[in-house]
């Protein structure tokens, strides 16, 4: 019996997690006419890392109508990306406008407590029943007919609400794939990291002081992000295997400011600041599912699968399976078809754009490679990479990088065998 919580007994659609794929799916479910619960275990707004975007953010976030709350936010203007070898040397700045020099070129720096709250408010604005600190506590999939969903919120009693469609935006916790044992982590990607935050750090003058900054330390055992905050914050994170980072010290912290020392271009650029939080941990960072859709319910977000951060991938594919998510359940609901094959339609096509970025991740971890030597042999990809870098890996073409990539990656690897 529904009781204290005013939720009714069913919807259209259920969607879990109000991070950015969750938010995105329910704003255009909802907005489609169809009544949508989104819930949210935390209170909003929440903490979250993962705080650059990618340009390519930009055309979800124009079709969700946020554009100009994004252009009259305190966030940071990010127009370039920057790498520093693990002997100091800085790359010329990627700056995406020399690319593509329409507005959606510039994207931003993001607290991502204030990010995700904009964009669950617009899913409220749009017509979905909002809940924070309501969990999830069990789901009940049939394979025939409507699901039920069993949510809490705050210290109310258990509510059971039945559900024609179920979007899991549920991030790492990834209720219905762990559910269903269909998470595989990637061993070769096992990664953890630790970060934490810093008030004064250095910036460039002009454009580039809102780049993201990836530095290798010196043995390039590890790296380094820099990100810059409004505010004058600056995030700071480790990342490395999760065997050398977290066990082979006593501490987070003992890894993070040994690794500081290993790593004077980041050490030289925090040197007058001040760290003005605590360390902070995450872990295992990649993995897929091996499912992704059945009938009547469909994976989003982190709780689709998770790619290092290294190119800062993860709200922009939170932002676009959310999207493309939705389109597949609004389509469903249409025709009357709410089978797996139905919502699980734009996997294909996602899994592609995606195995682009993974191959990239890869080369990056191939110490014994160098992309800048690549790019001055062969120049004609110039503009290849920087698709990748924006995100723009959805069209035919977007990996022919790789059909020169690939065989010198292997002939560097074959002289070191």
């Amino acid at each position: 019996m529904i009781k204290n919580t005013n939720i009714k007994p069913s919807y259209d659609c259920i969607v879990l997690g109000g991070g950015p794929a969750g938010s995105t799916a329910a704003a255009l479910v909802a907005e489609a006419g169809h009544s949508t619960l989104l819930v949210e275990r935390e209170k909003v707004p929440r903490f979250h890392v993962g705080e650059s975007l990618m340009p390519e953010c930009y055309w979800t976030l124009d079709r969700l109508g946020v554009l100009d709350q994004m252009k009259s936010s305190d966030f940071v203007k990010k127009y370039s990306v920057q790498f520093v070898n693990g002997n100091g040397k800085e790359s010329q700045p990627f700056f995406f406008e020399k690319h593509d020099p329409r507005e959606c070129s510039q994207t931003w720096q993001v607290e991502r407590a204030d990010f995700d709250k904009l964009l669950f408010d617009n899913a409220a604005a749009k017509g979905a029943d909002c809940r924070d600190q309501t969990r999830a506590l069990d789901i009940e999939i049939e394979e025939s007919g409507e699901h039920t969903v069993t949510l809490q919120t705050g210290d109310d009693e258990p509510v059971t609400v039945s559900t024609k469609v179920v979007i899991d935006g549920t991030g790492q916790s990834s209720l219905i794939a762990n559910k269903l044992g269909i998470r595989q982590e990637i061993p070769e990607l096992r990664k953890a990291a630790i970060w934490t935050y810093f008030k004064g750090a250095a910036r460039e003058p002009g454009q580039h002081g809102g780049a993201t900054v990836i530095l290798h330390t010196e043995t390039k055992e590890a790296w380094f992000w820099y990100i810059p905050l409004s505010n004058d914050i600056t995030s700071v994170g480790l990342v490395g295997d999760a065997e050398f980072i977290l066990k082979s010290r006593p501490t987070p912290g003992d890894a993070y400011c040994e690794e500081l020392g290993n790593c004077p271009a980041v050490a030289n650029r925090i040197k007058n600041a001040e760290m003005v939080d605590q360390f902070r941990v995450a872990k295992e960072f990649s993995y897929v599912t091996s499912q992704h859709a059945g009938p009547g319910w469909v994976l989003v977000g982190d709780a689709f699968g998770f790619l290092d951060p290294v190119y800062s991938t993860g709200v922009f594919f939170a932002l676009k399976t959310g999207e493309m998510a939705a389109d597949a359940v609004i389509e469903g609901f249409e025709k009357g078809d709410l089978s797996a094959a139905q919502l699980g339609k734009w996997t294909d096509e996602f899994k592609e754009g995606v195995n682009w970025l993974r191959k990239l991740v890869e080369t990056y971890y191939s110490n014994e490679f160098s992309i800048g030597r690549f790019m001055k042999n062969y120049p004609q990809h110039q503009g290849n990479l920087t698709d990748l870098l924006i995100g723009r890996v959805f069209y035919p073409g977007a990996g022919n990088i790789f059909n020169d990539l690939d065989p010198e990656l292997a002939a560097v690897k074959s002289t070191k065998m």
